[in-house]
């Protein structure tokens, strides 16, 4: 797998190199923090849903039955995941890297994705990853080509539960409502106070973010997501995995009600990781 690698060191003190993956959907394939290893990596049992951190767009989440209707049309996807479409067209995408930003030095790369069927309209996706001094900078614009189009975006990162020393991964939530979901795993568009965490792990949608959602290996390191997203998915049901994905809008939020990109005016996303001593 050809990648783009951007290392140096952060304010904190460590020493970060990340792996960006053209080919494979725009994704961040690695981020490894002095010795240690963050994203599940990719392997022949792994499905491409399942690894590494990529861009969701030009929709995050699923798009209930692949179905949803803009400007009074219907229109029709693909259900990666059936009975529903799931995280955009991009995820399993080639991306180019974009001059004239490109690659800078060894600190930042530009992608870009053009939009097509089976995306109903003409557009681009751009992903701009830059490690700064504050740390790993992932921005998301979403471009319109030639007419208005909804929109929703963000990141899906697969964080390992245990990296190679320190305790399992704890989550940091601070969010204000919670998003109930139906029979059908799709929001049922209500807001409710945030329920105890379930038995069975979160599978679920938080709004009303109070401060940026951390994600903590005791004894090793923290990072701390930084994000605009007024949204925030979080999937820890996997025994080796924890997902907090910062998305602009809710799941099935094409039906829900999206942002909407027009000429000249993209949807914008912006997160920032920050890595920490834990």
């Amino acid at each position: 797998m050809d990648t783009v690698r951007l290392q140096g060191s952060v304010a904190s003190g460590h020493e970060v190199a990340v792996e960006v993956a053209p080919a494979a959907g725009g994704r961040l394939a690695s981020i490894r923090v002095d010795d240690l290893e963050l994203l599940v990596g990719a392997g022949p049992a792994i499905g491409p849903f399942h690894w590494g951190c990529y861009p969701m767009a030009p929709f995050a989440g699923r798009v209930g039955w692949g179905r949803f209707r803009f400007g009074g049309v219907e229109h029709h996807l693909p259900r990666a995941m059936p009975p529903h479409a799931i995280h955009g067209t991009a995820w399993g995408a080639r991306w180019e890297v974009d001059p004239p930003g490109g690659v800078v030095g060894d600190r930042r790369v530009r992608l870009r994705h053009e939009l097509g069927p089976p995306w109903p309209w003409p557009g681009h996706v751009v992903h701009d990853v830059e490690l700064g001094a504050e740390g790993l900078r992932l921005r998301l614009e979403v471009h319109a080509a030639r007419s208005a189009m909804p929109v929703t975006c963000g990141w899906h990162p697969w964080f390992r539960r245990r990296l190679a020393r320190g305790g399992p991964a704890e989550l940091e939530l601070h969010v204000r409502r919670w998003l109930p979901k139906g029979p059908d795993g799709l929001p049922t568009g209500d807001h409710r106070p945030v329920p105890p965490r379930p038995g069975e792990g979160w599978d679920d949608c938080f709004t009303g973010v109070v401060a940026p959602p951390s994600v903590r290996w005791p004894g090793a390191l923290a990072v701390t997501l930084e994000s605009d997203c007024d949204h925030l998915v979080v999937y820890d049901q996997p025994a080796h995995a924890l997902c907090v994905e910062p998305q602009t809008g809710p799941p099935d939020g094409l039906r829900l009600g999206p942002d909407v990109a027009e000429p000249g005016a993209p949807v914008l996303a912006e997160v920032l990781l920050r890595f920490e001593p834990a």
